[in-house]
């Protein structure tokens, strides 16, 4: 399973996320980019000593100033399940059309061979 899927699934849904300096953040993911730079909406921030805390309408987390994210049990499964249906499509749809079709490079044996690049329309 893959962090950035993950996350991506988790949007709307509430998460903790701790920094390396320790501060936590409690709130609702609105949003999740590459870099995992997180957008939170409703959040509660807390102190790293745990004993200050902050209501913030919104906040933007930079992703590597991130330590631990703690994601809802739901939302683990709720990718897994995603995860499971698109190996089966995947399984499915590799057996079908047998041959390749001699798609791709190198494959062209039943045309006219022009002796590849610039070649003459003569064939050999």
């Amino acid at each position: 399973m893959l962090p950035l899927s993950l996350l991506h699934t988790a949007a709307g849904h509430p998460m903790l996320v701790e920094l390396k300096s320790g501060e936590t953040f409690n709130g609702h993911l609105v949003n999740c980019d590459n870099w995992m730079n997180l957008t939170l909406r409703e959040v509660i921030q807390t102190s790293p000593e745990g004993d200050k805390f902050w209501r913030l309408p919104e906040c933007y987390i930079r992703g590597n100033t991130i330590k631990y994210l703690n994601v809802p049990e739901e939302i683990v499964d709720m990718v897994k399940e995603e995860e499971g249906r698109q190996r089966q499509l995947a399984a499915r749809n590799r057996g079908r059309g047998g041959q390749n079709n001699n798609r791709g490079r190198g494959n062209n044996r039943n045309q006219n061979r022009t002796g590849g690049r610039g070649g003459s329309n003569v064939a050999k």
